[in-house]
């Protein structure tokens, strides 16, 4: 097997293990409080711990890659995600659950953007899209396979498993990458931005941490509301400060792109909107229409069924319609399935919901392969350890707020009907706003150029001839002609 398949498969695998675990625990928490002594309640800090381990070492993945390597850093990064994964099997109290789920955090934190990394220094441009499209698998099935897994190894063998499995993923990992990575650093490393290192991990971890909550109701609001709102301004002082400094940890420049910024802020909004999806579907095939959460977990998996059939599609498609195309009216047409998940009800046949995600999941799938693959069309190489910094920081502060805004909406929906306890039609809102949120993601879409990606995509562009201009280049040819010969004689 050549490079460019083997290499974003290896990435992929580690991304995989981390996107599962991170959702596995979601169903497994009553058993492992009931086990260390705590309450499931108090124990959701052990999620938003992780989700906090994140947002702060994301900024610092960029420069560490370029410091010490991407193959070393992404290496070292599936080691800590393992040791994490090993204190948790071995966690007897809270304080120690925590910890772990932490380093798990740090590694992680490293693993996403440095294993982008990796693949955009391994693969050339003109593959990219399939190698995304491979990348992108564990971020559309993580989420849906996590919980239904997780029930099953609580179920039948033991909690402790859902943490020590990371362990034979991670060392198979660990010997691929140092065997088929090539070992690429950068050769003259900038100085580390220590001073808004700080400034973005105080803005992102507040944000990010203040969301997460918000959606877990672990809080008082006054407490999420003053986490947001230090984490903005905190944020508010970083941009301050990277215009400034030559060597920021978010590099804001970026934005300049017009396919960077378009994937910044069009895949904002898509993710936020897609990103509620695996939040709101579990709570209401459990709450609402009863089913256990292995049944639950059976229905979701049809959305990674469909992106699973969409990878060998993915960069046949953008190739055909070009990017711009395709991602503006596939955001719309993901958009319309998501809503369509706001007319479920409890009469409704699973078969009929089980083939509305099938087919959702195949065309967000495809949105997100050109979302990941488009931003890093127009990267100088010497920038993509900081564009895969930026990338991987406005996605989990989207899926944070997509989660927020989710539940945001069902409690809404809940105090509208003076409804005291979850019933199924708390969920309809909730899905149509984040719905609405994902297409508003169009209109960065549509205004990009219309070659935008091109060199990415292989689409040749079809150059519309004007007569007028054809004419006068002519004129102006024959006059170069006759002026040359002229001088020539003379």
């Amino acid at each position: 097997m050549n490079k460019e398949r083997l290499i974003p498969l290896i990435v992929a695998a580690a991304l995989f293990m981390e996107n599962m675990d991170s959702t596995v625990i979601a169903t497994s928490l009553p058993a492992i409080a009931n086990d260390i002594g705590t309450s499931p309640l108090t124990l959701k800090l052990a999620i938003t711990s992780y989700l906090l381990s994140l947002a702060i070492f994301i900024p610092a993945s960029g420069w560490t890659a370029d410091r010490f390597g991407a193959r070393t850093v992404f290496s070292m990064a599936i080691a800590v995600f393992m040791l994490g994964s090993i204190g948790c099997a071995l966690s007897s109290s809270v304080t120690d659950f925590v910890i772990a789920r932490s380093l798990q955090g740090l590694g992680g934190a490293m693993m996403t953007p440095v294993g982008r990394l990796v693949l955009l220094r391994s693969i050339d441009k003109s593959a990219l899209v399939n190698a995304m499209a491979w990348v992108t698998v564990p971020a559309m099935i993580g989420p849906v396979v996590g919980p239904p897994l997780g029930g099953f190894i609580t179920t039948y063998f033991s909690w402790h498993w859902i943490f020590l499995i990371n362990i034979p993923v991670g060392l198979l990992g660990i010997v691929l990458a140092q065997r088929f990575i090539d070992p690429i650093r950068s050769e003259n490393p900038e100085r580390f931005d220590l001073y808004g290192m700080v400034l973005a991990g105080v803005g992102l971890g507040g944000i990010a941490f203040g969301l997460s909550v918000a959606g877990l109701n672990l809080l008082p609001w006054t407490v999420v509301i003053a986490l947001i709102g230090v984490g903005s301004v905190s944020m508010t002082l970083y941009v301050v400060h990277a215009r400034r400094t030559d060597s920021p940890v978010l590099d804001l420049t970026l934005l300049r792109l017009p396919t960077f910024r378009a994937s910044i802020y069009g895949g904002f909004l898509f993710r936020l909107g897609v990103g509620a999806l695996p939040f709101l579907l579990p709570l209401l095939m459990q709450v609402g229409f009863g089913l256990s959460p292995f049944g639950s977990g059976l229905v979701t998996f049809s959305s990674a069924v469909g992106s699973m059939g969409m990878k060998t599609l993915a960069a046949r498609i953008i190739r055909t319609f070009g990017f711009r195309n395709i991602m503006t009216v596939n955001a719309i047409v993901s958009s319309v399935f998501l809503a369509a998940c706001a007319l479920f009800t409890i009469t409704t046949p699973l078969l009929l919901i089980m083939i509305i995600l099938v087919v959702g999941g195949f065309f967000r799938s495809l949105q997100f392969t050109a979302i990941n693959t488009l931003a890093y069309a127009d990267v100088e190489p010497e920038q993509m350890s900081r564009a895969t910094t930026m990338a991987s920081v406005n996605q989990q502060l989207a899926v944070s707020a997509g989660v927020a805004v989710g539940a945001f909406s069902v409690e809404s929906a809940m105090l509208f009907h003076h409804s005291a306890e979850l019933t199924a039609t708390d969920f309809g809102p909730g899905f149509l706003v984040v719905a609405v949120l994902a297409a508003t993601s169009t209109y960065y879409f549509f205004r990009m150029p219309a070659d935008a990606g091109h060199q990415v995509s292989g689409r040749r562009m079809v150059v519309i001839s004007d007569p007028t201009r054809e004419a006068e280049a002519e004129e102006e040819a024959a006059r170069e002609t006759v002026t040359a010969r002229d001088q020539k004689l003379s």
